[in-house]
């Protein structure tokens, strides 16, 4: 005969959850095929899963036609987001000798003008 050797609570509680995990599972394979199949848990309760019918189908299809639609907008935002990142890089990579852009200093010098320095005034003792 099989011989159990004695162990710990903990133990026990592991050997429960992997069991009930491989048992639920196998429920999950069963139940999310499309074939049709009856399942009988202890004769406490009967399910049923039949094939999807054509309306369940039609629905189906444009749900995944417009995840497609989604997917190809995310595609397209996340391509001009590496272009745009890879313009950035070669601007940053290449030296070049005149600024592109204006910077905050070159418009703060053009829009005020420094002032002049005021006269010395000869102070009379």
């Amino acid at each position: 005969m099989i011989e159990v050797q004695p162990m710990s609570v903990d133990q026990l509680a592991g050997a429960v959850v992997l069991f009930l995990g491989a048992v639920g599972s196998l429920l999950l394979v069963v139940w999310q095929s499309k074939c049709h199949c009856k399942v009988n848990l202890c004769y406490i309760f009967q399910c049923e899963r039949r094939p999807p019918n054509e309306e369940e189908l039609k629905t189906l299809a444009n749900e995944a036609k417009s995840m497609k639609v989604k997917t190809d907008k995310m595609l397209k935002k996340e391509e001009k987001i590496q272009d745009d990142e890879e313009a950035i890089l070669q601007e940053v990579r290449s030296p070049r000798l005149v600024p592109k852009r204006k910077t905050s200093k070159d418009l703060f010098s053009e829009s005020e003008p420094e002032p002049e320095p005021e006269p010395e005034i000869d102070k009379l003792v």
